[in-house]
């Protein structure tokens, strides 16, 4: 038994827009910080889930890495407070949103940031044998000059949100439409690209099956997840209530972009998080 356990959301077979996931990670981050603050603060989180087409841009991004015109974006164009440049999500994109506080790891972004890579690696590597690395200077997994695994993140009073889109059927053709985390070298790659590629075959998954794929790296990611971490899971439920995501203040930030990219100007109004025990 691990010493810390972990809430585990598993969404991985829905499609989730951006502004709903967003909402949640606000909130459980808002109630850990309360938590917190009266040592009280005892299990972290773990979303994962895919999500509808959508861009979304961190603190530091750059117009100059858009290929089309903010007013009359192909998809929902999203500033957000997490660290990096411009990147898509959508379906067949595995996104894996810890909240984790790192007071009971390392008081260390970078460190966290390596971790979250670490896991990723070891999952490529053990359930599809694929050898994915690192790239000194930039932070995400790669396999050769293709980057596979994206990762983001905003800390908050050491509680650390966000986190990393694998793609895994992806369709990459979106990715042409911008300049993927700023880098105007190198390309992106998924799972089911490099297998074919490479007429990769597995006996513990069916690659013409995209959720058999999915559930599979799914898997794989929160095994490997809660080793690097050391963390023991406990399955939980949302209850994911309609909302008119405009009328509560999240809205794009096509029409007002510069202004949405300042970390402080991100004022919007979340729901609350309601889970049970599944």
């Amino acid at each position: 038994m691990f010493e810390f356990w972990c809430d585990l959301y598993d969404l991985h077979k829905e499609v989730v827009p951006c502004a709903e996931a967003w909402s949640w990670q606000k909130a459980i981050v808002r109630e850990r910080s309360a938590l917190s603050g009266r040592n009280e603060d005892f299990s972290d989180s773990l979303i994962v889930l895919q999500h509808h087409p959508v861009y979304t841009m961190g603190t530091g991004s750059c117009e100059n890495y858009l290929n089309f015109d903010v007013n009359n974006a192909p998809f929902d164009l999203y500033g957000t407070e997490r660290g990096g440049e411009v990147t898509y999500h959508g379906p067949g994109q595995l996104v894996m949103y810890p909240i984790i506080n790192l007071r009971y790891y390392k008081m260390d972004p970078h460190w966290y940031l390596r971790s979250l890579e670490e896991v990723v690696i070891r999952a490529l590597s053990s359930t599809f044998a694929i050898k994915a690395s690192r790239v000194e200077g930039l932070t995400g997994v790669w396999v050769g000059d293709a980057k596979l695994a994206a990762i983001g993140i905003e800390v908050s009073k050491w509680i650390a949100y966000h986190g990393l889109a694998l793609n895994v059927t992806t369709d990459l053709r979106p990715f042409d439409q911008i300049i993927p985390c700023g880098i105007r070298d190198r390309q992106v790659g998924s799972i089911k690209g490099l297998l074919n590629e490479n007429g990769h075959r597995v006996e513990d998954y069916d690659l013409n099956d995209d959720q058999d794929l999915m559930y599979t790296t799914c898997k794989s990611l929160v095994r490997e997840f809660c080793d690097v971490f050391q963390i023991d899971l406990c399955q939980k439920t949302l209850q994911r209530p309609a909302t008119d995501w405009e009328s509560v203040g999240l809205t794009s930030c096509r029409s007002n972009l510069h202004k949405r990219l300042r970390k402080d100007s991100i004022l919007c109004t979340f729901i609350v998080l309601c889970a049970s025990l599944a």
